[in-house]
């Protein structure tokens, strides 16, 4: 796998490895047409990016709710169109992935098929869009591998998704390995998104381990959301109500914003110090020209200068005048320390 440069997967207008954070969102299953149609308007009011919801059911045991199939794909279709988001849905077999590829946007392999040959190699040849979940057992090397079947069909639209692996703990259903997401971008270039809905087991959690995972760089999200969890007909447990949905994605939004902030903060750090440098530079010119160092004529023009650039952008001319001040200062500060340091270099010497 080459990974010289990140891959970016589009699906509709959404972008996986773009440094977005698309977040897919919807139930574990499509019980019927109200359900499905009450959780698309949820999350996409909500701000998801693409619509998830599972038309086949792979449950531990052949006793419990397996899905709708074909009716679902339907049903899932439909609501895709009326919400405006793409849609995503686990396909089981080879002899379903053509209908799938007829209804859905993006094709998910689950956890249990994530080694199935036919599988993946049927999967890759429709050129759609692929979500490769990783198996609860799996190493990363072997989740990676089965990968490559997909890549081989030369289809390259591939998307990781880390479910939890399972471990001794008991206290949530699985391990979500933060760990894997930053070991995978070192070792390919596939984009890869976490699934803490499937790790925990627990709502309670999805918050916390939906950050951890933006921390560690992944690249988007799903999780399990449904109109009344508590009724749900498949793993009530660890889905999110609307209210709890759109506390999660304002959590998101926060963090997106502060991780901005911090950037931002970063680019004015270097600037400062390149503002600096550049005033002791012109401190040393004037000083071989036996020029004064303070200038009160050109620190009045730069005060009144920004000044007026905070008034056009909406800030406080005063507070932004009182900062510059202070850079003022501590550059004529600089620009005398630089020439005592000169001349008492020249007096040792």
């Amino acid at each position: 796998m080459d990974h010289e440069m990140a891959n970016v997967v589009q699906v509709g207008a959404v972008r996986f490895g773009d440094g977005s954070f698309p977040v897919i969102a919807g139930p574990c299953a499509i019980e019927s047409e109200p359900q499905l149609m009450a959780a698309a308007t949820i999350v996409a009011e909500a701000g998801a990016s693409m619509l998830r919801g599972g038309a086949y059911k792979p449950r531990t045991s052949p006793y419990s709710f397996q899905g709708l199939g074909r009716e679902g794909l339907r049903m899932l279709w439909e609501a895709g169109r009326e919400s405006g988001l793409p849609t995503v849905a686990e396909v089981m077999e080879p002899a379903e992935v053509e209908i799938a590829a007829d209804h859905l946007d993006m094709l998910q392999v689950g956890s249990r098929n994530m080694q199935n040959v036919p599988l993946l190699q049927t999967l890759g040849e429709t050129g759609k869009p692929i979500l490769l979940k990783r198996g609860f057992a799996a190493t990363v090397d072997e989740w990676l591998l089965a990968a490559e079947y997909i890549l081989q069909t030369g289809n390259e639209n591939v998307v990781l998704c880390e479910r939890g692996i399972r471990t001794f703990e008991t206290q949530t259903r699985n391990t979500l390995d933060i760990s894997a997401v930053p070991v995978v971008k070192t070792l390919g270039n596939l984009p890869v998104i976490v699934d803490p809905s499937h790790a925990a087991g627990r709502r309670d959690l999805i918050t916390p381990l939906a950050l951890a995972g933006r921390a560690v760089g992944a690249d988007g999200m799903m999780v399990e959301v449904h109109p009344n969890p508590d009724v749900a007909l498949s793993d009530g447990p660890q889905q999110l109500n609307g209210a709890q949905f759109a506390l999660l994605m304002d959590a998101l939004d926060i963090s997106s914003r502060r991780e901005e902030i911090d950037l931002i903060d970063h680019r004015i750090v270097r600037l400062l110090a390149r503002r600096l440098a550049a005033s002791i530079g012109i401190g040393k010119a004037k000083t071989a020209r036996g020029l004064p160092l303070h200038s009160p004529a050109r620190e009045k023009s730069i005060l009144d200068l920004v000044s007026t650039e905070a008034d056009r952008f909406d800030l406080d001319p005063r507070v932004v005048r009182a900062m510059y001040e202070s850079i003022l200062t501590e550059s004529r500060g600089a620009q005398r320390r630089s020439t005592l340091k000169a001349v008492r270099g020249g007096a040792g010497g």
